[in-house]
C-alpha cells in the first residue's frame, strides 16, 4: 500500500487569482474591456499585518470581480509583498478552515511565510506564502483565506457590495 498523504490545500478550494497593480482602476478597466469582467466596490481598511520582520499596519484596498473566474485586484504597496508582479499574476487564493495550521503544513513543505492579516488576539485570518526554493520559486504565491470570511465574500461576489 502506498503512502497517501493529504495535501494541505484542495484544488476545489481555490477561489480567486490575485493581481497587484500600481493602477488598479486602469487594470480593472483593461480586464473589463478585453475580457468582460465586472467589479464590486472597493474593499478598503486599515489592517494589522504580521510580516517576517514584525507586525505593522497598512491601508489595504482591493476589488474582486463579480464575474467568474474570480479575480482580485489589489493596490500595490512598494517595498512590501504587495508589489506589482512582472507577469501580472501575484497569487492564487484558497479557502482554508485553519489558516495557522495550513501555514504550518505548507512551511513543512518548504513554503516561505511572507505576510498574514491578524485579528486582535493574534490569530491569522489570511496569509501569503511563497513557493519552496527547490522549485526555483516558480509560480505565484499562495493566499490562505479563512473560511469564516466566505459567507461575507460570497455575498460581495453576488451583489458587488459588503452588507452593512
Amino acid at each position: 500500500m502506498s503512502d497517501q498523504r493529504v495535501p494541505p490545500l484542495s484544488a476545489g478550494d481555490q477561489f480567486h487569482a490575485g493581481i497587484i497593480s500600481d493602477d488598479p482602476e486602469g487594470t480593472m478597466a483593461r480586464l473589463s474591456e478585453s475580457l468582460g469582467y465586472q467589479w464590486g466596490e472597493v474593499l478598503g481598511a486599515t489592517i494589522d499585518v504580521r510580516l517576517p520582520g514584525g507586525d505593522t499596519t497598512i491601508e489595504s484596498r482591493c476589488w474582486y470581480s463579480t464575474t467568474s473566474p474570480r479575480l482580485e485586484v489589489v493596490q500595490s504597496h512598494p517595498g512590501t509583498v504587495w508589489t506589482q508582479a512582472d507577469a501580472g499574476l501575484h497569487h492564487l487564493g484558497y479557502w482554508v478552515d485553519d489558516v495557522d495550521a495550513t501555514m504550518t503544513a505548507l512551511q513543512a513543505q518548504g513554503y516561505a511565510f511572507e505576510a498574514a492579516g491578524i485579528l486582535p488576539d493574534g490569530t491569522p485570518y489570511w496569509a501569503y506564502l511563497h513557493a519552496p526554493a527547490e522549485v526555483g520559486s516558480i509560480g505565484p504565491r499562495l493566499e490562505l483565506v479563512s473560511r469564516m470570511l466566505q459567507p461575507t465574500l460570497e455575498q460581495y461576489f453576488t451583489t458587488g457590495k459588503i452588507a452593512s
